[in-house]
């Protein structure tokens, strides 16, 4: 009787295990810290017990390392880079770099769900100014996650005259780029202008009823930055002097086959 009980339960062992890892998993943090490189983050703890010791780890390897009535010692490549507060158990990160990229997580008898961080580096494009970067958004899945972001260039809008209507696409010219599913479009059209979307959300297109008089306005964003540029459809649509050439160009055939044939009447006529 008793090797049909353990018999059942290693049987149901792996059931078991798979629930303690999911419900493990359905309370880690989901919120999501943004950065700006060159600048500073912070990891929360999210404890509000009292620490007497605490680990902070990037991938299996030691960050920081703090125990009651000792300093914090922190390793390479941290060293002069980091603060731990002892009370909170956030840890605070200088002058961010690419190579901080990577898993982060706190332990420590006091944080009973310990929150884990996925710090990723994204390089939007070649400048080096950075603004001054805040927190941002939630994520509703997966652990937290650090992302380092630089400001945006101003896009390039490059337009297309095609019978009359108008295809505007706004592009980021840069050497290279990294995570560019953070970046998000949006455009501004007057209300004499009739946009209408195009094939991407990068590309507008814009009917020939529309008044190209006006100006229209590409939007890039990301978490922490945002950057516009703006086009004059009069400069993508024919010139006045042009349409009035082309209307010259379609009425002078006319004007001579009805001379010619007022000609001809008038010298039936005389004969």
């Amino acid at each position: 009787m008793a090797s049909g009980r353990a018999l059942r339960w290693a049987v149901r062992a792996p059931d078991v295990i798979f629930l303690l890892l999911w419900l493990d998993f359905i309370h880690c943090d989901s919120k999501v810290i943004y950065g700006a490189l060159h600048k500073n983050v912070t990891l929360r703890a999210s404890s509000s017990q009292t620490f007497q010791e605490i680990i902070w780890k990037k991938g299996k390897d030691k960050a920081v390392e703090w125990e009651e009535q000792y300093n914090v010692t922190a390793f390479p490549p941290f060293v002069d880079r980091v603060h731990l507060n002892t009370g909170s158990g956030d840890l605070t990160i200088y002058n961010l770099a690419f190579e901080d990229e990577g898993d982060y997580q706190i332990e420590s008898p006091s944080v009973k769900n310990s929150s884990k961080f996925i710090l990723r580096v994204v390089d939007l494009y070649t400048g080096r100014d950075v603004a001054h970067a805040t927190p941002s958004s939630t994520s509703e899945s997966g652990p937290p996650a650090v992302q380092l972001l630089k400001p945006l260039p101003e896009p390039e809008l490059y337009c297309e005259s095609t019978e009359g209507n108008i295809s505007v696409r706004c592009l980021i010219l840069a050497a290279s780029l990294r995570h560019i599913d953070l970046i998000q479009y949006s455009w501004n059209c007057p209300p004499t202008v009739s946009c209408q979307a195009g094939l991407g959300p990068s590309e507008m297109y814009i009917t020939k009823e529309s008044d190209f008089s006006q100006d229209v306005q590409c939007i890039i964003s990301n978490p922490l930055f945002k950057s516009s540029a703006s086009a004059s459809l009069s400069s993508c649509a024919p010139t006045d002097n042009t349409r009035h050439r082309y209307m010259l160009v379609a009425v002078l055939p006319a004007v001579i086959v009805a001379l010619v044939l007022l000609k001809w009447f008038l010298a039936r006529r005389s004969g």
